[in-house]
């Protein structure tokens, strides 16, 4: 058995959650010692596919001439794609055509989280479905590793400040006018938003609002994976305000590195995380302004250790052993065969 983990137009999501997701499949299957390969070398039995370009359908219809098994993750859907840059809302019904057009090329959807696949169960898809995290990479994503000193002085900030941050593109459906509306209202606080969007593709209210962002406020753009590190260990807390996901893999490894996290209050993370238990949500502003201020003056209880006991169980160890019982299952699944043989198990949120 060996898998092609295609990386076709990877340089095009390499700093998104989609790249973030080829990077860990990667190391899963290199900590399981699942053989794999980068190329289409001939010698591969099952493609894996993540992106939704052109190449990735071309790519899936040649396996598919030459018999070979396809399983296309579906991390995005028509919900998560709306507020995202100019225009989005206008021709998402066309890419919620186009990614089903992608997505059924597969002999299996795999899907980051039950909540995507029940999203997904109501397009015009006609594989199955299975949830499995994209994972977080418990080895890399450590807080003794982490750099808090080089951090603040990195963002010339004092040893008593206290440090809000945020990872994601500047959207409003990563609520990132949101962000800035807090830190207009709590000025005693630092906040850093890491993340960019190039400005040809944001709407004249996101631009309007980066132009106008409070002194409290800094916007150092797309940062490495050591830098994000480093970062997440020399803050206070980490605001996810994002309307929709389908996993979210920022806030996983905020909670990798157990720093205090406060969400909003949305379906995928109703049952995963327990408002309370693993981290503290909100759905308005003034409900974050009140949870920010409680947290960051130690008014709350800490629930890091909680947080990282859920994130815990989708290391990337433990997908790598829930991807290779897939393979085997598809490799094993007869012409016509029933979905049903399929360890269900895999769903590990």
């Amino acid at each position: 058995m060996k898998i092609y983990l295609y990386q076709g137009s990877y340089d095009k999501v390499k700093e998104s959650g989609v790249g973030k997701a080829i990077d860990h499949q990667k190391k899963a299957l290199e900590l399981n010692n699942i053989p794999f390969t980068l190329e289409d070398d001939g010698s591969w039995d099952i493609i894996q596919l993540n992106t939704v370009f052109p190449d990735s359908l071309r790519a899936a219809r040649r396996a598919r001439r030459e018999g070979k098994k396809i399983i296309y993750y579906g991390h995005s859907t028509m919900e998560d794609f709306k507020n995202s840059f100019k225009g989005s809302n206008t021709i998402a019904p066309l890419f919620k055509k186009w990614i089903c057009r992608c997505y059924n090329q597969g002999d299996l959807i795999l899907t980051p989280t039950p909540y995507s696949k029940e999203i997904l169960e109501t397009y015009p898809l006609t594989k199955p479905i299975l949830p499995i995290s994209n994972g977080i990479d418990l080895d890399f994503f450590d807080r003794n590793k982490g750099d808090r000193e080089s951090f603040r002085k990195k963002y010339n900030l004092k040893k008593e400040d206290k440090v809000v941050v945020s990872v994601g593109l500047y959207i409003d459906r990563k609520g990132f006018r949101e962000f800035l509306e807090l830190a207009q209202s709590l000025p005693q606080y630092q906040f850093i938003w890491f993340g960019y969007t190039a400005p040809a593709l944001l709407p004249e209210n996101i631009k309007e609002a980066i132009k106008n962002k409070p002194d409290n406020v800094q916007l150092p753009g797309y940062i490495s994976s050591l830098e994000l590190r480093d970062a997440l260990t020399g803050s206070d807390l980490f605001l996810f305000l994002s309307h929709e996901e389908t996993e979210g893999i920022a806030l996983l490894e905020a909670l990798a590195m157990k720093i205090p996290a406060i969400v909003r209050d949305i379906e995928i993370y109703k049952d995963r995380f327990k408002t309370g238990e693993a981290v503290y949500k909100g759905n308005k502003t003034i409900d974050f302004r009140k949870e920010i201020q409680l947290l960051l003056e130690g008014e709350k209880e800490d629930l890091t250790e909680n947080a990282y006991a859920v994130v815990e169980k989708v290391g990337l160890k433990n997908v790598g052993r829930r991807l290779e019982e897939i393979y085997i299952d598809l490799l094993n699944l007869s012409p016509g065969g029933e979905v049903g043989g399929y360890n269900e198990s895999i769903d590990n949120n």
